[in-house]
């Protein structure tokens, strides 16, 4: 192996570890205790390394939240690999459900803060794209005659989206959260 080649690795290993420090922090103590210096001490690296790796605080919530879409997509694939038309269906709702639950930090670095990333744009990163299509395989065989799937999967994932958000406010009880994903895919999905 070249020193390129090492420094490269070694770089690429900081990165992670950076990113994977931060994720820890949010999920423990939420987005406000993630600062640059925090992060230093759990890493035992100087500021200005951080700051050789992302500009800020920003560009870390961002490559928080790509790896986050790349986990998210990986499971709604594994849960599409369920029987039957509204059994992929729910279980895709499901598991988005899930990893909304389970992810407080991420699902909020992907969808609720500012990492610097576009969406649904000509430069929005492949990782949010290949989000994206992971709902759009199951969903565009349900979207009904004559609906756009990428709209449908649109209007589906935005009530996803709001499933989770207004479940983890508080606003809706926690023991109804089968009930309305079966709602859900029995009223917006033909299935």
């Amino acid at each position: 192996m070249s020193v390129q080649e090492r420094k490269q690795r070694e770089r690429a290993e900081r990165e992670r570890l950076i990113v994977a420090t931060a994720r820890e922090l949010a999920e423990e103590q939420g987005w406000d205790a993630v600062t640059t210096r925090r992060l230093a001490e759990r890493i035992e690296y100087s500021q200005p390394v951080l700051y050789s790796h992302f500009r800020g605080k920003r560009e870390i919530i961002g490559a928080v939240a790509l790896q986050g879409a790349a986990e998210l997509a990986a499971e709604l694939r594994a849960a599409s690999a369920t029987e039957g038309t509204r059994g992929r269906v729910t279980a895709l709702a499901r598991a988005y459900l899930d990893f909304a639950e389970r992810n407080p930090a991420v699902y909020d670095a992907m969808f609720q803060l500012d990492g610097g990333l576009a969406f649904a744009a000509d430069d929005t990163p492949e990782a949010l794209k290949d989000g994206f299509a992971a709902l759009l395989e199951t969903l565009r065989d349900v979207a009904g005659e004559g609906v756009e799937p990428g709209l449908f999967t649109e209007v589906f994932w935005a009530s996803l989206h709001g499933l989770a958000t207004l479940t983890r406010a508080g606003r809706l009880p926690v023991g109804d959260a089968e009930a309305r994903v079966a709602l859900l895919v029995a009223r917006l999905a033909v299935v």
